[in-house]
């Protein structure tokens, strides 16, 4: 991708690691993507810029609590290695696509990328992307 900078990875990689830590944290993975993926939190996130792209993720995952009233604890759990690369592979799709983590997690909510990360993770993260868009597609005919 043109224009994948260094700051860009680094933030992927934050995201990624929020996803693993509300893992470790014991909360429902569902419930916790699907309250990011439409939250304030994550629309700071997707600004040029935002305070919050740089405060880490225990810090990112006290600000979606607090917005939520609450996270849900316990309740279904994926992989770390699924939470790994859904958290990674929703934040390179912004960059990718310029589209909002809402408009991503409607085209592919938690349960798809959970369904999906065995047959996609070994793709180039553009093309996982791509395939995602395409299901959602071929769903919507």
């Amino acid at each position: 991708m043109e224009n994948f900078t260094l700051e860009k990875r680094q933030l992927c990689d934050i995201q990624r690691r929020l996803f693993e830590f509300a893992l470790k944290a014991g909360l429902d993975c569902p419930a916790f993507i699907e309250s990011f993926m439409n939250s304030r939190t994550v629309a700071a996130l997707d600004n040029v810029y935002d305070r919050l792209q740089w405060a880490g993720e225990e810090y990112i995952l006290e600000e979606l609590d607090d917005e939520t009233g609450g996270l849900k604890k316990a309740g279904e759990t994926y992989s770390m290695e699924v939470m790994y690369w859904a958290g990674y592979t929703y934040r390179y799709w912004h960059y990718y696509t310029g589209e909002s983590s809402r408009e991503i997690y409607e085209i592919a909510d938690a349960r798809t990328m959970d369904e999906c990360w065995l047959g996609f993770h070994t793709f180039d993260v553009e093309m996982a992307v791509d395939d995602l868009r395409e299901i959602y597609e071929q769903k919507r005919q």
